[in-house]
């Protein structure tokens, strides 16, 4: 739950009550089936164990909402830590403001109580809020889930403002990158490879997951960011290297994880001809010596996701920008 947000509280009103009877009349068993009644495939191997049985219940909340997507929000507004707090007050999992908790929070696990800091409270909580919020929004025109989506962050009273996804860069970057982590969390039919198939996608996603996150020279790791050594001390991020690392094993399950150096990235995988560049393909170039010194994401669209350098952030950038220099494409499977 984001700023704007906290203005579009709305009164649970009766189909609270319908929410309610429905959610607590189903709480999840041990033997929850991998795929979601609300037809999203769950890839659980992305999801944490104590998590699963619920991101699978949520999703039997409504049409309106999948496992996948549920996840996708976890992963985007907590980064799956149920004691997060935000700047500006927003609390567990789902980040639910305290006002929009007291009208829709939910005890799902059965305690008493409902608790935002409970994991199966605030991920039935944030189903129940999904749903709703589809149903404001869906007379609308235009791509049904990103409406929700853009209601979630930004409230429903905006998006019903602008007839769409209003236009705050904060609400329009939410939409965008949690579209991409859907499909890091949907499970794959067979295992294609990386370049072009879901596997691809989803390594565009964990690392779009991290725009905006300061480059620190020798800092991140499979987890996620961390101190930079060096040039680097006293920063946390990552470097050009530790970024591809990381989305490489967060978007296989942690079954590929690939060097820590661009030079030795660089020679993974399969070469890949520019003519077949494909989203989650590597690129490497060679920036300031005859090594490969750089490495970047292709996110598609002719855009690469990477960590720059010393002073910037990760960021997509036109890979045209780096068209001058020597580089080779490596394409994981």
């Amino acid at each position: 739950m984001r700023p704007h947000a906290k203005a579009a509280v709305l009164a649970a009103g009766t189909a609270a009550g319908l929410f309610v009877a429905l959610l607590l009349g189903t709480v999840a068993s041990e033997e929850t089936p991998e795929l979601s009644p609300a037809g999203g495939a769950l890839d659980a191997a992305q999801v944490p164990a104590e998590y699963r049985k619920w991101v699978l219940k949520a999703a039997e909340t409504c049409d309106a909402v999948s496992a996948p997507l549920i996840a996708a929000q976890i992963h985007q507004e907590s980064g799956w830590n149920p004691d997060a707090v935000s700047p500006v007050g927003a609390r567990g999992l789902s980040q639910f403001m305290p006002g929009t908790w007291d009208s829709w929070g939910l005890d799902a696990d059965g305690d008493g109580r409902a608790d935002p800091y409970s994991p199966p409270d605030a991920i039935m909580s944030q189903a129940r809020y999904d749903c709703y919020l589809a149903s404001q929004v869906d007379h609308l025109g235009g791509d049904q889930t990103q409406l929700m989506l853009a209601a979630y962050n930004a409230g429903p009273g905006a998006v019903l403002q602008y007839s769409g996804i209003p236009p705050y860069p904060e609400t329009q970057h939410y939409v965008q990158v949690i579209t991409d982590l859907i499909e890091q969390y949907t499970a794959a039919e067979d295992a294609p490879e990386a370049g072009g198939g879901p596997v691809g996608s989803r390594i565009v996603a964990a690392a779009r997951r991290w725009e905006g996150t300061p480059y620190a020279w020798g800092g991140g790791t499979v987890t996620g960011p961390g101190p930079g050594t060096g040039h680097g001390a006293g920063t946390v991020g990552f470097d050009c290297s530790s970024l591809v690392q990381h989305a490489v094993h967060q978007a296989t399950g942690g079954r590929i994880t690939l060097p820590r150096t661009s030079q030795l990235q660089a020679t993974e995988g399969k070469a890949v001809a520019r003519g077949d560049l494909r989203p989650g393909d590597l690129i490497a170039f060679q920036m300031r010596s005859p090594s490969y010194d750089h490495i970047a994401i292709y996110a598609g669209s002719g855009q690469i996701i990477h960590a720059p350098g010393t002073g910037k952030v990760v960021r997509l950038e036109p890979l045209a920008t780096y068209d001058a220099k020597p580089q080779t494409i490596r394409r994981i499977s």
